[in-house]
C-alpha cells in the first residue's frame, strides 16, 4: 500500500517506537504510588511535561496530559463552559471544526443552555473574521477554532483573531491545533487553551495533552484522583506521557525542511492534478502543503476511494472520524462550493516520508480512474 492518508494519523518513528518499548518494560510501576519505582515513573512524567513546555515556551503546570485530542477539546470546551458559566452564557466556535468540537458545543446547546454561535468560513475556508467582530458581545466567554482545517489545510489567522477578541471582549480563545503542529510555528503566547496530539506528528494513538494558561478554571470531566491538577481523573498512562516529549523534540528538529520538501511535493502534484479534466483543486497556496484536497467532477467520492484503494493508495474523503457517515463534506459545503462538489471530493494528504514516484504512481491512478469511470 502507498499511504497518502497523513493527516489521518502518520506511522510511528521508529526512535519514539524503542523509548516506548524499554518503557512498558521498565516504568510500570503507578505514578502515584509512594514507592520508588512509581516516585521514578512520576519523576519521568515530569521531566517530560517540563520538556514539552520548554519546546513550546510555556509553564510545565499549563501542560495537561490526556488520552487524545477529542478528551483534551471535551476538557477545555466543556470544562471551560460550565466552570465559568457565572460570567456569561454565550460561546462561539466555527461551522468547519473537528467533531469532536462541534459535538462539544451541541451537548452545551442541548443540555446546558448555552447561546452558540457558528461563524461561517470564506471561500478559501478560512473563518469569516468580520462575523466574529459582529459576534462577540458582553456575554461571550469563549471562542474556540482550529489553526488548521483537517479536510483542506486551510490556515487561520491565529494571532490576529485571537488579538482581536482579547481587546474586544472578556472571551478566552481555545485553538485545536492538532493539525498545525509540526507544520507551523504555534503562537501559544496569544492563546488560553490549546490542543495537540501525539498521533499525527509520528507518536502514539492514545496520547495527547492540552495546554492552558494557569489562571483559567476548569470543571473536570473525568472525575477520581489528584491526577492532571485533579483535572483528569484516572491512572496517569506514564509510558505514553514520557514519550511524548521526544515525540515532540523529534517533530520540531526539522519542521522547517520537511515544511519545504512537503511543499514542493505538493506543488508537483496539484500542478499534474490541474492538467487533468474535470478536476477542481480546494487547497491554495494559503494553505499547509501537506493536505490537497480535490474534487474529481464525474467521480464520487466513494467510488474514487474504493478505486485507489483497490489500486494499493490509501487517501480520505472528509475527517477520518466522519468517515463512515454518507453525509457530504460539511466543510466544502460551508465553503459555498455546493453538494455535488463536496460528494466528489478528497483528501490527499503528505508528509516527509512521502516519495516524488510515490506522487506518480497516484497521479497515474487518478488518470485511469479518471477515464474509466468519469462517465457517471
Amino acid at each position: 500500500m502507498i499511504y497518502f492518508d497523513y493527516a489521518s494519523t502518520t506511522p510511528l518513528n521508529q526512535e519514539v517506537l524503542s523509548a516506548y518499548t524499554k518503557l512498558l518494560q521498565q516504568v510500570y510501576a503507578n505514578a502515584d504510588s509512594l514507592h520508588a519505582p512509581g516516585r521514578e515513573a512520576q519523576r519521568l512524567m515530569e521531566k517530560s511535561r517540563a520538556q514539552i513546555a520548554q519546546l513550546l515556551s510555556v509553564k510545565a503546570d499549563e501542560i495537561l496530559f490526556t488520552s487524545c485530542a477529542s478528551e483534551a477539546n471535551s476538557t477545555a470546551i466543556k470544562g471551560f463552559a460550565l466552570a465559568n458559566r457565572h460570567r456569561g452564557n454565550h460561546i462561539i466556535t466555527t461551522c468547519v471544526e473537528h467533531s469532536s468540537v462541534l459535538k462539544a458545543f451541541a451537548q452545551l446547546e442541548a443540555e446546558f443552555g448555552f447561546k452558540i454561535d457558528y461563524l461561517p468560513v470564506t471561500k478559501k475556508g478560512i473563518v469569516n473574521a468580520e462575523r466574529l467582530h459582529q459576534l462577540l458581545n458582553k456575554d461571550t466567554i469563549l471562542v474556540s477554532l482550529m489553526y488548521v482545517n483537517n479536510e483542506t489545510g486551510a490556515v487561520n489567522p491565529v494571532i490576529e483573531l485571537c488579538e482581536y477578541i482579547h481587546q474586544h471582549s472578556r472571551a478566552m480563545v481555545h485553538v485545536d491545533c492538532v493539525q498545525a503542529l509540526g507544520k507551523l510555528s504555534i503562537p501559544l503566547s496569544c492563546i488560553d487553551m490549546a490542543t495537540f496530539s501525539a498521533h499525527k506528528i509520528y507518536g502514539l494513538k492514545g496520547s495527547a495533552f492540552l495546554y492552558k494558561q494557569r489562571n483559567i478554571k476548569l470543571l473536570p470531566l473525568i472525575n477520581g484522583g489528584q491526577q492532571e491538577q485533579g483535572i483528569r481523573g484516572g491512572t496517569s498512562n506514564a509510558p505514553a506521557n514520557i514519550v511524548l516529549a521526544k515525540t515532540l523534540r523529534l517533530a520540531l528538529e526539522k519542521q522547517d525542511e520537511h515544511y519545504a520538501y512537503v511543499r514542493s511535493l505538493r506543488d508537483d502534484l496539484c500542478a499534474k492534478l490541474q492538467a487533468m479534466e474535470n478536476v477542481q483543486i480546494h487547497s491554495n497556496d494559503l494553505c499547509v502543503p501537506h493536505i490537497v484536497n480535490a474534487s474529481f467532477l464525474n467521480v464520487g467520492s466513494e467510488i474514487m476511494l474504493n478505486a485507489l484503494d483497490e489500486r494499493g493508495f490509501c487517501v480520505s474523503a472528509q475527517s477520518t472520524c466522519s468517515s463512515r457517515s454518507k453525509a457530504h463534506s460539511y466543510v466544502l459545503a460551508a465553503m459555498g462550493l455546493g453538494e455535488h462538489i463536496a460528494t466528489h471530493s478528497i483528501r490527499i494528504s503528505l508528509s516527509h516520508l512521502t516519495t516524488a514516484d510515490e506522487v506518480n504512481q497516484l497521479i497515474q491512478a487518478l488518470k485511469e480512474i479518471n477515464h474509466d469511470y468519469g462517465t457517471e
